[in-house]
């Protein structure tokens, strides 16, 4: 029988960082005991299926099975239950939310009251170097049909009078800075208020002891850092991390048997929704078919909230124009707005909607497998009043917003989570 609903039960991770000395299975076996000692879980007999996320584990040589791979020493060391099912999930940089996803359905669908989400990445090996991560990454796109895939980023260049060239460096930070530049020329967004979203985000994490980066900048240090791809410069950038985050989730039949300590912790997944893009349109700055803007429709109408509602965003800042355009995606400034809605400081920790109090991906941290549920651990501290020193005045709903993979002038999969403290 379906459940009427699905709460967070545990979440936990390992740190981020460079990591070379542990193993996919060391870090693994780190975020689900943490996850399991949040949840209170000591039985896990009770997980009929775990889903296992990654991204760039091919990197390392091992192409298939992943989850398997890293995974079955917990299974003969009883972390995890012996027969269990492991099924293996990659959406990019949206792999931890697909699994989480698939997670909540299995919940919801009444196939389980509980169930377990993990995602890991290592993207660091000091044998190599870092340019081979972001070339590998770029590697694997467009590569059945590059004329196809690259076409509708060639014919934006021309449109704006550049070039596009991904011979070099992250594919993903040049179409970040191509949609940037249209951005730009259409509505005016200027470089400093891309900025203004960096060197809040890098001062927020400054206290936050989860996050990668710990550092603040100023709007001026931002502008003044290396440039990745114009108008972003390496601030306005995501970096490299190599961690794992895990997520149990449960039923509200199942939570109303757990003590008292137990239920006070947990947080409702009142709206969750996934979002597609649309490889074959041509989508325009501040487009309201972008798979965020579904997305997020659905996950609010789920909720029976709106943006009015929520007291914090988490949100997929891969790099720093990305906020400017999701805080239009989402709902929380009108199109085209993004940027006046930044620098003006309502984004702030202490402004009207907190978004990325925790550092959001350019500081936090983009481990990509790991992501999306690195970024619900940080808003179910926010809710519980654990998130230490970037916790947020009682907060009671949280926005999670992730996407993956680049299709046209999209992302491939938008995930859009709104919790509540229960």
């Amino acid at each position: 029988m379906a459940h009427d609903s699905v709460y967070i039960l545990g979440i936990g991770s390992t740190v981020v960082g460079r990591q070379p000395e542990r193993s996919f299975t060391d870090l693994a076996r780190e975020a689900i005991e943490n996850a399991f000692l949040d949840a209170h879980l000591t039985d896990a007999e009770v997980l009929d299926q775990v889903w296992f996320s990654n991204y760039m584990m091919d990197f390392w040589g091992q192409r298939a099975c992943r989850g398997q791979e890293v995974l079955t020493p917990l299974l003969l060391e009883g972390l995890l239950p012996a027969n269990v099912p492991i099924l293996n999930v990659e959406a990019g940089c949206a792999s931890g939310s697909v699994a989480f996803h698939a997670a909540w359905k299995h919940v919801l669908s009444g196939q389980n009251d509980v169930a377990l989400a993990i995602g890991v990445e290592k993207m660091n090996d000091p044998t190599r170097p870092a340019v081979e991560a972001l070339e590998w990454i770029g590697a694997a796109s467009g590569s059945l049909d590059p004329d196809a895939y690259w076409k509708p980023y060639e014919d934006l260049a021309a449109e704006l009078g550049t070039k596009f060239d991904v011979s070099t460096g992250s594919f993903a930070m040049h179409c970040y800075a191509l949609w940037a530049q249209e951005h730009m020329h259409t509505y005016g967004t200027t470089v400093e208020q891309i900025a203004a979203a960096a060197a809040k985000n890098h001062t927020n994490a400054v206290d936050n002891p989860r996050a990668q980066y710990r550092f603040p900048l100023t709007v001026e240090e931002v502008l003044e850092d290396r440039v990745v791809s114009p108008p972003l410069t390496r601030a306005m950038c995501a970096p490299t991390g190599d961690a794992a985050a895990a997520v149990v989730v449960c039923s509200g039949s199942y939570l109303d048997r757990q003590p008292d300590e137990v239920r006070e912790r947990a947080l409702r997944i009142s709206g969750h929704a996934l979002g597609g893009g649309q490889r074959g349109v041509r989508l325009m700055a501040g487009d309201r078919s972008r798979a965020a803007v579904r997305a997020a429709h659905k996950a609010y109408r789920m909720a029976g909230l709106s943006p009015d509602d929520l007291d914090l965003v988490e949100l997929h800042d891969a790099t720093s124009f990305a906020e400017i355009q999701l805080v239009e995606d989402l709902g929380l400034c009108e199109p085209g707005k993004g940027g006046i809605f930044t620098a003006s400081g309502e984004s702030q920790r202490d402004g009207r909607i907190p978004v990325n109090a925790s550092g959001g991906l350019v500081s936090r941290g983009h481990p990509i497998g790991a992501t999306g549920i690195l970024m619900l651990q940080e808003a179910a501290l926010q809710l519980r009043g654990e998130a230490g020193g970037v916790q947020l005045p009682d907060p009671q709903v949280a926005l999670v917003e992730n996407g993956g993979g680049i299709v046209g002038h999209d992302v491939a999969v938008c995930s859009v989570t709104i919790l509540e403290h229960s």
